[in-house]
């Protein structure tokens, strides 16, 4: 019974989610709010909403679907990590949001909303490359990391480090940090690994999750383009030949991205699982609850630097 409901809800999400982005678009169009201000956000949960959907209907993995509750812990994982890079950007300065809404409340959920896309995004498009069989028959992929392996950790935080001092050269690294840094722990651990999956010669999931950042990478790019609240890049060196707001050089750091962010949630998953084990419950529920104030403090900090630091406009300012 279950099954058949979870069906019907997504084959009616299948038409209600479309619908609602050709009505944001020709909102959006005319200048009409919420949807010109908020049109990167309707456009983005309609896709994941459509997607997910249709890979449920399809009977392929749709997270949102087979686990809720995972991707409901999801939304605000993409928050906090996209919010680690707003943090890279108060030094890097390589973007700056125009025409967001004067009031911080309002502001701030405008944040939450699109902010919380970004990984959901990227796992359900890479979800869907992997149902149409994308990369299928891939070749096997020579082991040759193993050699280079024990100098990961060394290369993410020279990764990390170096764009911080010197912005103008090595801002790039930012999009590869997290890959070396922690992708040792997570071959480690026994969590999804890209490295173990290449060591076995299998490179199709980070052929999937390269192709993805791309797609998503060019989503972003076109429907910020056209909302009213959006994102403006001040890139050094490679701001040229722009592709909607992006220079077209910067196309190539979407792909990594998504790396990244699969990286880095399957190590929040694993650290997730760790805490689990306790059978202590209190101990447990004192762990989560420390992890909770914390992220939302660190949250609301970058919170504030953006509207410091990033943003250039209000929408009152036009």
């Amino acid at each position: 019974m279950c099954l058949i409901s979870r069906t019907t809800v997504c084959r009616l999400l299948m038409i209600v989610a479309p619908l609602l982005f050709f009505v944001a678009a020709l909102a959006m169009m005319q200048k009409q709010e919420p949807f010109y201000t908020w049109f990167y956000s309707f456009a983005w949960w309609s896709y994941i909403l459509c997607v997910e959907s249709f890979l449920f209907v399809r009977g392929h993995r749709s997270l949102l679907f087979a686990d809720p509750t995972r991707f409901l812990l999801l939304l605000p994982l993409s928050v906090t990590i996209w919010l680690i890079f707003e943090v890279f950007n108060f030094r890097l300065q390589n973007w700056h949001y125009l025409c967001l809404p004067p009031q911080r409340g309002l502001r701030w959920l405008g944040y939450t909303i699109a902010f919380a896309t970004v990984v959901p995004a990227i796992f359900a498009t890479r979800n869907v490359l992997d149902f149409f069989g994308i990369f299928r028959n891939t070749g096997k992929v020579p082991a040759v990391l193993h050699r280079f392996k024990s100098h990961f950790v060394k290369i993410g935080i020279a990764m990390l480090v170096l764009p911080m001092l010197f912005p103008k050269i090595f801002f790039p690294l930012v999009w590869l940090a997290f890959i070396f840094l922690l992708e040792p722990f997570n071959t480690r651990s026994g969590t999804d690994s890209i490295l173990r999956d290449l060591e076995k010669g299998s490179g199709r999931n980070l052929y999937l999750l390269l192709l993805s950042g791309l797609l998503c990478g060019i989503l972003w790019e076109c429907w910020n383009f056209w909302a009213g609240s959006k994102w403006f890049y001040t890139i050094p060196y490679l701001g040229f030949l722009k592709v909607f707001e992006m220079p077209i050089l910067g196309f190539f750091g979407f792909p990594p991205f998504a790396v990244e962010c699969y990286v880095v949630v399957n190590t929040c998953f694993r650290l997730a699982d760790r805490i689990q084990q306790p059978s202590d419950s209190r101990t447990e529920a004192l762990i989560w609850i420390l992890i909770g104030t914390g992220v939302v403090i660190f949250d609301v900090l970058v919170y504030i630097g953006i509207d410091s630091f990033t943003v250039f406009s209000f929408s009152n300012d036009r």
